[in-house]
């Protein structure tokens, strides 16, 4: 949008100059003419009483001219200036015999300079009668405004509104150019006096026709302009279309389940498309991801749940259906059943709860210490527990939190066989680094990757729900911590890494 009013704008730049250069031309042909002139004047030893008003010390010239040259520089603004009416008609009157023979001297020159350069030529005396200048000759033209400033002894220039001699071309211009006219007075200086005015006029050149006679080179400047602009939509279509297109089919095959769509573009374009695209495609990753750890973990659930469920259900049929020929000792060994696998059942309800709660989690703000967390634990009779380094350590996490992490390790290092767990807290930098350690049997080659996932356990006959390292590892992402399992001598060695508080 913003193009077509720039254009409109050096258009009408283009159109100023041309009125400048028109003003410009007659400076120039005034000039020539007024010497002449103020010669004839000299020549005919006219006595200065005759002449007109002193010249003006401001004649219009350029600021700053010194020595023998005072050059008029044109003045004429299309923008700023008004656009009087048309000429008004010049009135009777009788210009004096002297200047008169003057004019009828020089008015073979004007007719002959008329033919060549298309300007209209006024030569007038002191008093603003017009001496030479074909019909209007003996007509008086000092009520116009240009001229009464040059006869007060000033250069004076004017746009008027032009008087069509024509009707106007069918092509017609946008330019105000081809309606108006410029009218230049200039004073004719003698002995110091105005001696007369050489009033000129000419219609500037039509935009439109000064195009047209350039024809070729704005031939050329359009064809530059397409195939520049033909360019800059190959770049476009290369650079920006050509991958969002391909992105937008990356999306759907995403959305349809193909998970070969999840790989980086062909072709970015530029550095932010290559930006939205990586991060975009990150973002369809780690969606992928989690739909696969929720259907893992909904799978994982329903097993959990099932077999309990199928156990309940199965004593209780036969409960129901032994008719009372079931003795004592079998129906309390059912009910036992149902009871323990029933208290199984909620005790994994309440550790997916904690689990929901642990990774949906907001960090707090909160900070604690290792001392101030693990006071908040009872005290374990199974085993001893020592904090050997870092007890004053500040964590980015709080209290009960932490005391969450330390009890579910606690709890996992003394179902294990561990006598001793050894506590070590170093600070590095902004970060926190905790190890674990204890003394107990160990983690087998076989188990040490599955360690953190949901479910997983060793244990279940004596109750465990493989939960627990679950909610420690999904409690620390959230305080933008981390959790792993490392290599050790004896027992088992967990390293825990925090924020500083």
């Amino acid at each position: 949008m913003a193009l077509p009013l720039v254009g409109l704008f050096f258009f009408r730049l283009y159109e100023n100059q041309l009125i400048r250069q028109t003003e410009a031309e007659l400076i120039a042909q005034g000039a020539v003419l007024a010497a002449v002139y103020a010669d004839q004047v000299r020549a005919a030893s006219i006595p200065v009483e005759k002449l007109g008003a002193p010249m003006l010390t401001d004649t219009g010239r350029s600021a700053g001219s010194d020595g023998p040259y005072q050059p008029i520089e044109p003045r004429l603004d299309l923008a700023s200036d008004y656009v009087l009416p048309t000429r008004p008609a010049g009135a009777a009157a009788t210009a004096d015999p002297a200047f008169a023979a003057i004019g009828a001297r020089l008015s073979g020159m004007l007719d002959a300079t008329q033919k060549t350069t298309l300007a209209g030529f006024r030569l007038l005396d002191p008093h603003g009668v017009v001496i030479a200048g074909r019909a209007e000759v003996g007509q008086s033209l000092a009520n116009v405004e240009e001229v009464r400033t040059a006869l007060a002894g000033s250069y004076a220039s004017a746009l008027r509104l032009r008087i069509p001699d024509q009707p106007p071309p069918p092509l017609y211009s946008v330019s105000r150019g081809t309606r108006v006219r410029v009218f230049v007075a200039m004073p004719v200086e003698v002995a110091g006096r105005v001696a007369g005015v050489v009033y000129l006029s000419r219609t500037p050149n039509n935009i439109v026709k000064h195009l047209y006679g350039e024809r070729g080179k704005v031939t050329l400047a359009a064809i530059a302009i397409l195939g520049g602009t033909l360019l800059i939509g190959l770049v476009f279509l290369r650079t920006v279309s050509r991958p969002i297109y391909a992105l937008i089919e990356r999306t759907k095959r995403i959305a349809a389940g193909d998970r070969e769509a999840i790989r980086p573009l062909d072709h970015h374009g530029t550095r932010e498309m290559a930006e939205l695209s990586a991060a975009f495609l990150d973002m369809a990753q780690k969606l992928q991801a989690r739909s696969d750890s929720i259907q893992t973990f909904a799978t994982h659930v329903s097993h959990e749940l099932k077999s309990p469920l199928t156990a309940i259900q199965g004593a209780a049929e036969l409960l129901r259906d032994s008719g009372g020929t079931m003795d004592e000792a079998e129906r309390r060994r059912f009910s036992n059943n149902i009871v323990t696998d029933a208290g199984r059942l909620t005790l994994l309800v309440r550790r997916l709860l904690e689990l929901a709660r642990a990774e949906n989690l907001a960090p707090s703000g909160e900070s604690t210490t290792l001392d101030a967390a693990l006071a908040l634990l009872p005290v374990d009779a199974r085993l001893a527990v020592r904090v050997e380094a870092g007890s004053n350590i500040r964590l980015g996490i709080s209290d009960e939190n932490a005391a969450i992490v330390l009890a579910n390790l606690i709890d996992n290092s003394a179902r294990h066989g561990a006598k001793v767990v050894s506590i070590n807290a170093a600070s590095l930098g902004d970060r926190v680094t905790i190890e674990v350690d204890d003394d107990g049997d160990g983690i087998s080659p076989s188990n040490r990757a599955k360690v953190f996932e949901p479910f997983f356990t060793t244990r279940r006959d004596s109750g465990g729900t493989g939960m627990g390292l679950g909610i420690v590892l999904a409690l620390l992402k959230a305080h933008d911590g981390t959790i792993r399992l490392v290599d050790s001598e004896r027992g088992t060695r967990f390293q825990i890494i925090l924020p500083v508080a």
